[in-house]
């Protein structure tokens, strides 16, 4: 007797969390996974952006919360995109302000010479390949080279753990500019670095350096399945804290 009441009793507390789940939009078998779901569409339709893509966007948004939760961010306000399946011509360079929900700026940003002309197609990690490392980047200290102010970059992957030694920076660039589109059909080529254009990059340097998380995204298969950050699961991480702190 006693023994089916307490099972009734069970029953019936598992109908009700479930139900409780439900209520919330949340599947009781992954709560986490949905809370992830539904986080980053909340936070993607803040945005309001009708450049930046929504999957790269998860992706970009799945590595930063892997960071943050493993104290990996020293200026975790700011989340940087480059999205490298959009024409070089187009706005393909986004950053977040994290706090606040919103995009905070976005341009244009060449790519590497080798990696391709309007299109970014091939990239690689390689000293003097000239071309586009994809994946997550930490920013690093400033320096005056001979583009002016210049944001170090430090490679978190195996995709672009090279950055440093091939002098991977974030820097302005003339040929970063709608003249140079009007003027060559396309927007100029760095040696591989992020270059973007002067007007307020000073400004931007400024708010993204030291310990900021940048993510270079390409539909390339060999990059996303192996990376442990663009594919992360988030779940373990996800009743960390995940937004920027105040």
């Amino acid at each position: 007797m006693v023994k089916n009441i307490l099972l009734v009793l069970f029953v019936g507390f598992i109908s009700l969390t479930n139900i409780s789940w439900k209520s919330r939009g949340i599947d009781p078998v992954k709560p986490h996974l949905k809370e992830f779901s539904n986080y980053s569409q909340d936070l993607y339709n803040k945005l309001n952006s009708t450049n930046l893509n929504f999957e790269v966007f998860k992706y970009a948004l799945k590595g930063y919360i892997k960071l943050k939760s493993n104290n990996k961010l020293n200026n975790s306000e700011y989340l940087t995109i480059i999205d490298m399946s959009l024409s070089s011509n187009s706005d393909r360079f986004f950053i977040i302000d994290m706090k606040n929900n919103k995009i905070d700026h976005q341009s244009v940003v060449a790519h590497g010479a080798n990696t391709g002309l309007e299109f970014a197609k091939n990239f690689s990690n390689t000293m003097s390949s000239h071309k586009t490392s994809l994946g997550f980047y930490r920013t690093a200290e400033t320096y005056f080279g001979k583009h002016g102010l210049s944001l170090r970059l430090d490679g978190l992957e195996f995709s672009n753990n090279n950055a440093r030694k091939r002098a991977i920076v974030i820097h302005s660039a003339k040929y970063v500019s709608d003249k140079f589109i009007l003027n060559n059909g396309r927007l100029g080529r760095s040696w591989g670095c992020p270059a973007i254009p002067d007007k307020d990059y000073k400004e931007i340097i400024q708010k993204i350096k030291k310990g900021s998380i940048l993510f270079i995204y390409a539909p390339n298969k060999n990059y996303l399945n192996k990376s442990s950050l663009a594919s992360s699961d988030v779940n373990i991480f996800f009743n960390n804290q995940i937004t920027a702190d105040h």
